[in-house]
């Protein structure tokens, strides 16, 4: 990790040719929906020198971290829709977070418009060793023989780990017992010692533990294997089929702003993680690189809207989550 920053650590000085065309004229505010080291703010960092050069603009980058990306996506959907504020952010700020709260600050669809998907995060399910599961199926049949006697933890209430849990829950027909944590690293480390039984984060986090066998991987939970845990199967090859969940981080406009700009915007992204190397940090960070474009990311984000927004309903019905 020290490298790959160490690496990105440059100045943020633009060079070369301007774009032939009349965006942009001035620098461009890169709005941040994460704190420095985060993966929104890893992503900036590693398209920011990139697109600089080829914009003969500066790219600002503009941290701005509370409340799960909302208030760098308010601030976002507060600007001028002419392309001189921009959000890159994670996909649960806009998709799951503004339907746990009462009077979200913005409206997810109406206030944004999409430039691109950049990339997806697989999230893991390990377990402690001492589980006699090895493999999702035999969870499935040990939760079913022992209903609501499996503790799984995660980084808190309402957060994608939860509602992917919560999505396997109902998709297999089993009853594993949430347990929330005031962050990963207190879930990873209660799962080591046996107070929980299972544990979902993304890969990272918990490959030291799982390459020291304290944790045992049963599953990814995005569609395709992880080239951090190429032997580790997915959800969907342990039997449940469609099943699909992951991070993700996109990047947004305010809505309304032209088409033109966007399009070019996501040329650049597409350019940028073209480069060499960008794509071996994100493998490095657990990522998988999905750079697919504005109309691809708006019909992306009503999917994963409608598949969230299901499983919030359904925790709230049954009272397991409350309306911030």
């Amino acid at each position: 990790m020290k490298l790959i920053f160490a690496a990105l650590m440059i100045a943020l000085v633009p060079s070369g040719p301007a774009w032939g065309q009349a965006y942009p004229t001035k620098p461009v505010r890169l709005v941040i929906g994460g704190l420095p080291g985060t993966a929104p703010d890893i992503i900036a960092r590693i398209i920011a020198p990139s697109m600089m050069e080829s914009m003969g603009q500066s790219l600002i980058l503009d941290n701005r971290g509370g409340g799960a990306g909302l208030l760098g996506a308010q601030i976002t959907a507060a600007a001028a829709p002419d392309g001189y504020t921009v959000l890159i952010v994670g996909g649960g700020s806009l998709v799951i977070v503004p339907f746990l709260t009462k009077t979200p600050p913005y409206d997810p669809v109406a206030d944004f418009t999409p430039v691109t998907l950049v990339s997806l995060a697989p999230l893991v399910l390990a377990s402690n060793p001492s589980l006699p599961a090895k493999t999702v199926q035999e969870l499935i049949s040990l939760s079913k023989a022992k209903p609501k006697d499996l503790l799984y933890g995660t980084p808190g209430v309402g957060g994608i780990h939860h509602l992917t849990i919560e999505m396997l829950n109902r998709a297999a027909g089993i009853s594993l017992m949430h347990v929330p944590y005031k962050g990963g690293p207190p879930a990873v480390i209660d799962a080591i010692a046996g107070r929980v039984q299972l544990v979902i984060t993304t890969v990272i986090p918990v490959a030291p533990h799982i390459k020291a066998a304290r944790l045992r991987p049963l599953a990814v939970t995005s569609a395709k294997r992880t080239s951090v845990y190429p032997d580790v199967p997915t959800v969907a090859e342990s039997g449940v089929q469609g099943f699909e969940s992951h991070q993700w981080f996109g990047i947004f406009t305010p809505s309304n702003t032209p088409g033109a700009i966007r399009e070019r915007f996501y040329k650049e992204v597409r350019m940028a993680v073209d480069k060499p190397g960008a794509t071996t940090i994100l493998d490095q960070e657990g990522q998988l690189l999905a750079v697919n474009g504005p109309k691809a990311l708006d019909e992306f984000r009503r999917t994963e809207t409608a598949k969230w927004t299901k499983i919030i309903s359904q925790l709230h019905a049954a009272g397991a989550i409350e309306m911030r």
